[in-house]
């Protein structure tokens, strides 16, 4: 399909070529390297076919810099004689003048560096006549260019069909611009052109070939040939075909020619220049002589003339109309003309298709993203996981992924083994809030399609960091084989034959099939932005929750630190005034009681009880307050060494009530705050003493263990290790189970079951959950081995709790 190329450097060569290109070529033989035709400068050639002469003169002072050889046949003045001398000689001044206005408007098209980037070639077309030593007048085209400080003219003697005229250009292209204007798709814009390039110059075949990505191969995508020749639409052709610096330089120019394969190239004089050292840039030449790669390769296809005309889309190549001929052909500049402007228009046309499908995938892409922000309202972004959300449906995703912090919400099944740590690599890498996105993540990562099924890698992804700190939304996609059909084996692109064919032919018997793996469907552009649109909106919200987070953890600090405050309040400043009336009592019934009757001294007994209960419960309001200001000293500890330590204070009361401690097995390790988690026991213990079954009933036991158990309302639903405290006593009703933990709720009335304020669970709630666990009960309680006890026994209670993410096994 296409040739050799300008590169950037030898050294970027070996990247440039695929793996499978680079065994090709070394299995093939020592005389040919595939390397080599990728670095030829084809821009610097240093020739031009042998049509036509060129001339380039220096702007400023209009002295001919560089001749073409032949400028003695086509010119009649030898390229010595015109070399250093003004080129007004040759064609006057006014015609210079002319040549020069036709270029002035555009500026330079061409650079010296053939590393250097530009636009198409700007260019113009004039009709000069040149008066030969015996007074004939021999009518030229001429196209002229810019190359930095030089004008570049390139004569091209007349055809009999006259000189260009722009009312017989213009006819002809307007008719096939308005059949191309008629079609709506790619493809249909496509296939129109390749018919009317066909019409416009009578190649044998015409195709359109669009290109897989700025270095991938291309595929023949529309196709106008004439009878008898082998169809190639749908092939594709290894990028290979068309190596970086050809693909570069098509860019650059809008049309390439080639009269005859068979051309003898014509070389420049000087064939260096003086100032640069290199042969004439000609980037923006029409007669620019071609790569012996590329005439070699036209020949093993059977093609004796072509031409190439570019497809653009926002400065890059998208594509090319190539065309080829059974037979040498010259085109006129008319009809070449009429070419160039057809190449530039489909370029907007395909432009324009592209642009209005993609305004249409976006609007309905935008209905749906307005629909799913609609539907998580104000709640958390985490919502946008939850079945039905349609979050990956958004950009057509097989799964989506969210990453707050140390947490991972993910939506789609399986979720691809490698993605966290994948997406930990790349956000670190990218700039935040910008979409990152590929359609072949295992070639991104340099694995083959095996490597990356078994490391459970996607073939597509794409994501936006949120920030800095690895908070980030995904969207990944499954590899999609997609099966082609190549005009070559693209892992074979270089093949000897007879005759020394260096390049492989291409035709219908060389077709090979083979599949593409390692690549999802390609994200669209309009996917991409309705990403961002998504992380904008996801950015406004979560910055929103987190002002209202912030704005009610000071409120709430605020409270806290009130309500802290006035408990203290409470229990320090009453104690005083409960004192003095305790004592104002004792001493009426000490100083008075001999006079007082019997009411009177009941009553002032009771008013001492009152006041010293007051006291107890106001002790214990202080006790409660400081848990929510004092620091927890968090260490790994023996949860047998804590039980012990319970014991000592807990011990004399569970011995008064007959209760035994059993401890089925050891005890294991866990980290908390020694002193609150033996008030937690101590509590708890106590309790098991107060609410011992009933005399009578059977032996009376508590038992301490830490298992396995799923937490009752846990997210996740795996088991955390718990720790509980469980009795074979009276019990708690089901329906009490949340008023015992709540402060100063008690079951019985004060005075019975030991008395107590009915602070002790509260004290335990409030310590465990300062620990980031979790408390429960459970009534009746079943002894470890699954029966009740010998003798029946109360249905007795389980009190479970949890310490926290800092748990030990």
């Amino acid at each position: 399909m296409g040739g050799s190329d300008e590169v950037r450097g030898s050294g970027d060569v070996r990247g440039w070529l695929s793996p499978k290109a680079v065994a090709a070529e070394a299995g093939v033989s020592q005389e040919f390297d595939l390397s080599q035709c990728v670095r030829e400068p084809i821009h610097l050639l240093g020739g031009v076919q042998s049509y036509g002469a060129l001339v380039a003169a220096r702007l400023h002072d209009a002295v001919v810099d560089t001749v073409s050889r032949n400028a003695g046949g086509v010119l009649d003045r030898a390229a010595e004689e015109l070399v250093g001398r003004p080129v007004t000689e040759l064609i006057g001044d006014e015609q210079w003048a002319l040549a020069r206005e036709s270029t002035e408007a555009a500026g330079p098209s061409g650079g010296s560096s053939e590393g250097s980037s530009h636009g198409p070639a700007a260019s113009g077309v004039l009709s000069l006549s040149l008066e030969s030593d015996d007074g004939r007048v021999r009518p030229f085209d001429v196209t002229v260019h810019r190359v930095a400080e030089l004008l570049v003219l390139e004569f091209e003697p007349r055809s009999t069909d006259g000189p260009f005229v722009f009312q017989n250009f213009y006819p002809r292209v307007r008719r096939a611009l308005h059949r191309l204007q008629g079609a709506t798709g790619v493809t249909e814009c496509c296939a129109a052109a390749v018919r009317e390039v066909q019409a416009l110059t009578g190649y044998d075949r015409v195709v359109a070939y669009r290109f897989d990505g700025a270095e991938g191969p291309g595929q023949v995508i529309a196709e106008a040939r004439n009878e008898g020749r082998e169809p190639w639409l749908g092939l594709w052709f290894p990028a290979s075909d068309i190596p970086p610096q050809a693909r570069r330089l098509y860019a650059r120019t809008w049309i390439r020619v080639i009269g005859d394969v068979d051309d003898a190239t014509v070389g420049l004089l000087p064939e260096l220049r003086e100032g640069t050292g290199e042969p004439l840039d000609l980037s923006g030449s029409i007669l620019r002589t071609v790569s012996g790669y590329h005439l070699e390769y036209l020949r093993n296809i059977g093609v004796a003339s072509s031409m190439s005309v570019s497809l653009l889309h926002d400065g890059e190549l998208w594509g090319l109309i190539a065309c080829h001929g059974d037979e040498p052909r010259r085109l006129t500049p008319e009809v070449r003309a009429a070419c160039e402007f057809f190449g530039i228009a489909l370029s907007l046309q395909l432009a324009a298709v592209a642009e209005r499908e993609q305004a249409d995938e976006l609007s309905g892409r935008r209905r749906a993203l307005a629909a799913l922000l609609a539907r998580l309202s104000s709640q958390a972004p985490d919502a946008l996981l939850r079945p039905g959300s349609g979050l990956a449906g958004l950009l057509g995703a097989d799964g989506a992924l969210l990453v707050r912090g140390t947490e991972v919400a993910a939506t789609g099944d399986p979720v691809p083994a490698a993605l966290p740590g994948l997406l930990e690599r790349l956000a670190s890498t990218g700039p935040v809030g910008e979409v990152w996105s590929s359609d072949r993540v295992p070639e991104v990562l340099g694995l083959d399609a095996a490597e990356a099924e078994a490391q459970g890698v996607p073939a597509g992804l794409l994501f936006l960091p949120f920030n800095r700190d690895g908070d980030l939304l995904a969207w990944w996609r499954r590899e999609q084989p997609a099966p082609r059909e190549w005009a070559a084996d693209p892992a074979r692109p270089v093949r000897t034959g007879p005759g020394g064919e260096r390049l492989t032919p291409r035709g219908s018997a060389a077709v090979h099939r083979a599949t593409v793996r390692g690549r999802s469907m390609p994200w669209s552009p309009a996917q991409r932005v309705v990403a961002g649109e998504l992380w904008r909106e996801m950015s406004g919200l979560l910055s929103r929750q987190m002002a209202e987070l912030e704005a009610r953890n000071t409120d709430l600090a605020r409270t806290n630190e009130d309500l802290d405050s006035f408990a203290r309040a409470a229990a320090h400043d009453l104690k005083e005034p409960l004192r003095g009336i305790s004592n104002a009592a004792a001493f009426i019934v000490e100083d008075a009681g001999a006079v007082l009757d019997a009411t009177s001294l009941r009553r002032l007994t009771t008013v001492r009880r009152l006041a010293e209960r007051m006291d107890g419960l106001l002790d214990s309001l202080l006790h409660f307050s400081l848990l929510g200001q004092v620091g927890l000293e968090r260490e790994e500890l023996s949860l047998d060494e804590v039980v012990d330590d319970a014991l000592l204070v807990a011990g004399g009361r569970l011995a008064e009530q007959g209760v035994t401690v059993v401890r089925p097995a050891p005890l294991p390790r866990v980290r908390a705050d020694r002193e609150r988690l033996r008030e937690v026991l101590e509590n708890l213990f106590v309790n098991a003493a107060k609410y011992a079954a009933d005399e009578g009933t059977g032996e009376r036991r508590v038992w301490v263990e830490a298992v396995p158990v799923a937490e009752p309302g846990g997210e996740d639903g795996r088991p955390v290790t718990a720790v509980v405290v469980r009795d074979n006593g009276i019990g708690i009703p089901p329906g009490q189970h949340e008023d015992v933990l709540q402060l100063f709720r008690r079951l019985h009335r004060r005075e019975e079951r030991g008395g107590g304020s009915g602070v002790g669970l509260a004290v335990v709630k409030r310590i465990v959950e300062r620990h980031g666990g979790r408390l429960w009960l459970e009534s009746p309680a079943v002894a470890p081995d699954g029966d009740r006890e010998p003798g029946g026994g109360g249905p007795g209670t389980a009190v479970w709790f949890t310490l926290g993410a800092t748990d030990a096994p």
